[in-house]
């Protein structure tokens, strides 16, 4: 399907759960230069009403009305469940229609080869929904590093957990549920942003002290990844804690501290400590979904090849495979080479205003807290 070259991108946004609700449609404000929302695809009549008449969007869908939907769309954000990212992303591939996807990109990484197969063989874009790669506290640290403010960047650490409700779809096996996918896949993309380069070898254990919400997935787990140029990442997810996200990146000459680093409901910021000198960074809250939109209807009206690829978000799926790998036999699991993509075209730091929450209709947070 075609688009103009000064165009506006016309989304579906597809699946009405909290993210989708409290981020990307709020987003789409903030996008207006080429972007706009014209349809929803739900299976609960009272979010695809409620959220329509909000956001003036005149087109609903059903998931069994899907393909009629791609007919009237130039993009997807697909924004359901893990295991349905393959199906929805294939289906709007083979329509011609162009596949922002939330992340993880999918649950395995043979699901991951059919979306960027069907994605090529149809010649439409394929991003991977990282925010964080658009977010101005992480691109201004992975640029300190890249400078040698640290020196050689030697060890990441970093910390990630919450206590998740009961019954959320982030405990649930069969939906792609598990402490990895959901937030270990955050501190996994740092570390390779910040090293830029890959794990050759990782290691994990899991455990789950028996509470009932999270018997099908790992509670908490723990791992450990061997970088090129012998780099180590280490870092510990998990879904019974309290909340708390941070990471921190040290070299030979100084450290990184991210903290909070992966949020998109407040502010971020770091500290960068050199010769026991300590300089701080934060900014206010920001509209971390908006970027996306701004720069994936870039890529489409341009003919740009954006970034995050389909192949950085089957690398992340293929370590976190490898972790549980680990976990389930006890034993080290080595990674085959992986050749990043491309660098991104196209300007990638772009800010915009924090969004006020909406009221949400028929969802809730994924965190007790």
């Amino acid at each position: 399907m075609g688009v103009p070259r000064r165009g506006v991108v016309r989304y579906a946004i597809v699946g009405l759960g909290h993210i989708a609700q409290v981020a990307v449609l709020p987003a789409f404000a903030h996008a207006q230069r080429n972007s706009r929302v014209v349809a929803l695809v739900s299976d609960d009549p009272v979010k695809l009403s409620i959220l329509s008449k909000r956001y003036h969007i005149e087109n609903t869908y059903s998931y069994d009305e899907y393909d009629s939907c791609l007919e009237e769309v130039d993009a997807v954000y697909i924004a359901l469940p893990n295991s349905m990212h393959a199906e929805y992303t294939v289906r709007a591939a083979r329509a011609g229609v162009h596949v922002l996807c939330e992340k993880p990109m999918a649950v395995t990484v043979d699901e991951c080869r059919r979306m960027i197969k069907a994605c090529r063989d149809h010649r439409v874009k394929l991003m991977i929904a990282y925010r964080l790669h658009f977010e101005e506290i992480n691109l201004r640290v992975v640029d300190l590093v890249r400078r040698g403010r640290i020196g050689d960047p030697k060890f990441f650490n970093s910390s990630f957990a919450m206590t998740v409700r009961p019954g959320d779809i982030r405990t649930k096996k069969k939906m792609g549920g598990g402490t990895l996918y959901d937030i270990g896949l955050y501190c996994i993309n740092a570390a390779r942003s910040v090293f830029r380069s890959e794990p050759e070898e990782v290691m994990a254990i899991s455990v789950n002290s028996g509470t009932a919400r999270l018997d099908e997935i790992d509670e908490s787990t723990g791992a450990l990844l061997r970088f090129e140029k012998e780099r180590v990442a280490v870092f510990v997810t998990s879904f019974n804690s309290a909340d708390v996200g941070s990471y921190r990146i040290v070299g030979t000459k100084g450290q990184l501290r991210v903290d909070p680093a992966y949020e998109y409901a407040e502010g971020l910021g770091y500290e960068l400590t050199v010769n026991g000198k300590t300089t701080r960074r934060r900014i206010s809250k920001r509209d971390q979904f908006a970027p996306e939109l701004l720069y994936f209807s870039d890529c489409i009206i341009k003919d740009r090849v954006p970034e995050p690829s389909g192949e950085e978000g089957l690398q992340d799926v293929r370590i976190i495979q490898a972790l549980y790998k680990s976990a389930r036999t006890g034993k080290a699991v080595r990674l085959p080479r992986f050749e990043r993509s491309k660098r991104p075209s196209g300007r990638q730091r772009i800010s915009r205003p924090g969004v006020e929450k909406p009221k949400l209709v028929k969802v809730q947070s994924a965190s007790e807290d």
